[in-house]
Formats: C-alpha cells, structure tokens, sequence
C-alpha cells in the first residue's frame, strides 16, 4: 500500500510541475483566428486553463515554477490581502477556455485563495475548423448573439439551433397580435425562455426520458419532442397521455403553463394496476408472502391453489412517456423475481376494470 501511493504522489507530482497550457498551440490547432471584443465580463476561475506568454513560468494549478523571481506575486498577494483594487485581468478565449494576456500572477494568487470568479477584459477567438463541435458551438454563439439568452442551452445535432430563431420568431408574432404593438426578438426570446422553454424541459426532466438517450441532453429532447408535437404533427410512440400534457399548438401550451404554479405536473402520473401470479419453491409460500407483501407496490397477496401459489395486486404509479408493461416489468424484475425461492411469474394487466 505503501508503494502504491508513493507511485501516487509521484505521478501527481508530475503533472502538477506540467506548464499551463499555450494558447498559441490551442490557437493553431482549433484554427480560431477571427475574433471579438466581449469587453469586461465575471469568468469562472476554473475555466483559466493556460497562458498566451508564460505558459512556461506556472505549473498546472498556477502556482510560480521554481527558480522564477518571486517579488511581483509577493506584491499581489499583499495587495490582495490589504483590500486594495486590482484591475482586471485580461484573458484571451477559445471556446469555454480562457488564456491569460495580462494578470499571470493575479490569477495565481486568485487559485491559491479558491476564488469562484475573477473580473477580466476578453477577447474571444472563434474556432474554424471543420469539426462538429466547432461547428456546434459557432451555431450556439450565433443563437446567443440573436436571441440573448445567456442561459447555456446546449444541442448535439447541426441545424436545430435554427429551429428554436424559428420558435421564438413565431412566439414573438403571436406576442405582437396579443399585445397589439411590436415586440423586439430578444424580448420576444426571454419570454419564450420562461414561459414555454423551461416548463417544458422541466416536464422532460420529471418523465426521465434523458436517461433512455445518454448522448442526449435536455435541450435535444426539447427540440426533438416539440419539434414533432407542434410542427409536423406525427403520431408517436413515446407517450400515451402526451397530448394531455403537451398540447399540439405552442401557444395553447403557453396558456396552460401559466396557469401552473411551481412546475407542477400531477397529470403527467397515473396508477396503473396489475395482477401478478407467483409460483415458489415448496414450503416457502409463507416467507415469501411476507416478502412480497412488504413492499409499497403490492397492496393485497393471497394463497391460492392450482398451478401458482400465490396472486398479488399491485399499483404503480407510472408517467406518460413509459408503457404499463414496461413499469410493471421493471418492477416485478427488480423486487419479486429477486427473491429466493421465487420459481415463476406471469402478470395480467386489466383492460377493463369495476369496482363496488
């Protein structure tokens, strides 16, 4: 063990006494040489990963390589800790990283101190190069730019950035014939963004579907569910009770967000019931109806003669994107198939049900 962590430390050892990066190799690699003034802007600390002129004088958490004069951040942090101002770094940006022009020693002594955000005056080069990602990230910058929503909405498929302009651009028609006077695109996109955006990935997130599509990220669900529910009208497969929750004008979807509070959805669940047949290994009957029956799901288990041994009646709530076979599936498979002694099931789904 301990060799194991001696080889450890000597590895972090190494990385750490890493330069920081060069922004003139990321430069050339991601051939971002357009740039644009984003003027003076709060960036994440984290994200300074690298240095345009002294790379080498830092290692990999900015901390001052050895054998380099240390005076000038010695000052810094005197500086910082007497409270007077700095002036603000001053970075250069390549997609969600930023590289330092002027304040090598100002964020140094800002990583040292676990500091969450620094002050900095930016100029952003954009990336050219043919990749997906570049091109993905061109595309967002352009949504931004056009609709002013700053709130990262990140899509995975070229083209669909397009379709949410198209979206805001209807929304803010309608805004107009309510109103009865111009609305601006950007006010148009910001009320897009809190009324109809975000209620309905709150929706998406309450189903789970992300978790079927793990290359998937909400914004791409969004797209591609309201996409298919308001614009080509298909008929789906992914949900039963869809069209209760989502209705199949935008608008009209609008309207019935507003008149929830909180992002609540309680007609998204319904309860499901479903009869299980349960055959055992011989003498268990009564350990395992005990089992059975401890769990929340199952509300009544009785003894029966014949081929089974045992019949539950179960209730599950489920939501409008999943089946009832595939919930009461899950269910029997995860609890009741797992319990030993367990020989065979067969479940009943009613179609029709009365009740006195």
């Amino acid at each position: 063990m301990k060799i194991l962590n001696s080889l450890k430390e000597a590895f972090r050892g190494r990385q750490n006494k890493r330069p920081v990066k060069s922004f003139r190799e990321n430069q050339e690699n991601e051939e971002a040489f357009d740039s644009r003034d984003l003027g003076l802007r709060e960036v994440e600390v984290e994200k300074i990963v690298g240095s345009v002129g002294r790379y080498q004088d830092f290692d990999s958490k900015f901390r001052l390589r050895n054998g380099l004069p240390p005076e000038r951040l010695t000052r810094i942090k005197e500086a910082v800790r007497d409270g007077r101002p700095l002036p603000p770094v001053v970075l250069y940006q390549i997609k969600d990283e930023y590289y330092i022009v002027d304040g090598n020693h100002r964020v140094s002594v800002a990583k040292e101190r676990g500091w969450k955000a620094i002050h900095a005056r930016i100029l952003e080069f954009l990336p050219t190069r043919k990749t997906l990602e570049n091109v993905l990230y061109r595309e967002k910058l352009d949504f931004i730019e056009k609709a002013g929503v700053t709130e990262q909405i990140r899509l995975t498929e070229v083209g669909q950035y397009s379709y949410l302009l198209e979206q805001i651009e209807e929304h803010r028609q309608s805004l107009e014939q309510v109103k009865g006077n111009t609305v601006a695109f950007q006010t148009a996109a910001r009320d897009w963004h809190k009324t109809i955006y975000l209620p309905f990935i709150r929706i998406i997130e309450k189903s789970h579907l992300v978790a079927a599509f793990p290359k998937r990220t909400f914004a791409d669900l969004y797209v591609y569910v309201s996409m298919h529910q308001w614009k080509k009208g298909q008929d789906r497969s992914y949900g039963i009770g869809l069209d209760q929750v989502i209705p199949k004008n935008m608008e009209e979807f609008r309207a019935k967000m507003a008149e929830k509070k909180g992002f609540e959805f309680p007609e998204m669940k319904r309860m499901i019931t479903a009869f299980v047949l349960i055959s055992v290994s011989v003498g268990e009957e009564y350990k395992i109806m005990e089992k059975i029956f401890a769990f929340d799901e199952v509300r009544e288990i009785h003894d029966v003669p014949g081929e089974f041994d045992l019949i539950a009646k179960i209730v599950i709530e489920r939501d409008w994107l999943s089946s009832d076979s595939e919930v009461i599936g899950y269910f029997i498979y995860r609890s009741i198939r797992k319990i030993p002694g367990v020989v065979k099931t067969q479940t009943l789904i009613p179609t029709l049900s009365k009740q006195k």
